[in-house]
C-alpha cells in the first residue's frame, strides 16, 4: 500500500470532508481517504497505481479544486 498527501482549495466544514472523501473513496485502488477541510489536507492511500487526472477530476466532481500536489508522487 502507498500514500500520498496534496491540498485541496474551498473546504470548509465537515460536508466538504464527506463529499471529498466520497468521491475519492470511490476511485479503483483507494483504500482509506483522510480529509481536514480546515487545512485542505488530504491523505490518499491506495493499493495500486492511480492517475492523478482521475483523482483531480473526483476532486472536481465534488465541487472543489486541488491546490497543490507533493513535489514527488509515486503514485
Amino acid at each position: 500500500m502507498a500514500e500520498f498527501e496534496f491540498w485541496v482549495n474551498g473546504m470548509t466544514c465537515e460536508h466538504c470532508e464527506r463529499a471529498v472523501t466520497a468521491e475519492l473513496s470511490a476511485l479503483s485502488g483507494v483504500v482509506d481517504v483522510q480529509v481536514d477541510a480546515a487545512s485542505g489536507r488530504v491523505l490518499l492511500a491506495h493499493e495500486r497505481p492511480l492517475d492523478l487526472i482521475v483523482v483531480e477530476s473526483a476532486v472536481d466532481d465534488a465541487g472543489y479544486t486541488v491546490r497543490s500536489w507533493p513535489a514527488v508522487v509515486d503514485v
